[in-house]
């Protein structure tokens, strides 16, 4: 197990399909004003995380959000699925903008556990959803490519301390 140890400015992308546990994850590991999250912006548009049709409207305001974060050099954590061709190329463009260091964590979670996840969670997605998004997992090698500088897969990350997870100050190489 390795210890998730970010710099305090980083962008991070939380990679994975629904029901991987990629909000447990964040909730865990950050603090709550570092984590940006789509469904956070899609109840913010409509009153309601679940409903797909302000997805749009969300994703604009978490651009625009984590946009900001960056430019103020504060650790921006991407809650979202970040799996579909165009999600993740935004952010690498703006931590490049920013000369912010890009960290993604993948949710290398076999298909059958998110699908058991995703049934035990208060919003269920179709099972036909989760398997579309799981097969659209790339591999550490494709995000590499894409410019990642450094690529985590979630399940060889260390249980955060019962305090929170503390990212490395601005500088430090660790």
């Amino acid at each position: 197990m390795n210890p998730l140890n970010l710099p305090a400015d980083a962008a991070c992308a939380l990679i994975g399909p629904p029901g991987s546990g990629k909000s447990t994850f964040a909730r865990q590991h950050f603090q709550p004003t570092e984590v940006v999250s789509s469904d956070f912006c899609r109840a913010l548009v409509a009153d309601d995380e679940r409903d797909q049709s302000a997805t749009g409207d969300a994703f604009e305001v978490l651009h625009s959000i984590a946009d900001k974060r960056l430019r103020r050099g504060l650790l921006t954590v991407i809650d979202a699925t970040n799996l579909r061709s165009p999600d993740r190329p935004w952010l690498i463009g703006r931590a490049r903008h920013w000369q912010r260091p890009l960290v993604a964590v993948l949710f290398d979670v076999p298909l059958a556990t998110v699908q058991a996840q995703n049934t035990a969670r208060a919003r269920v997605v179709p099972a036909h959803v989760v398997s579309e998004f799981h097969a659209l997992l790339p591999s550490v090698d494709q995000l590499h490519a894409e410019g990642w500088d450094t690529v985590y897969l979630a399940s060889t990350i260390t249980p955060a301390p019962a305090r929170g997870l503390r990212t490395a100050p601005k500088g430090d190489t660790r």
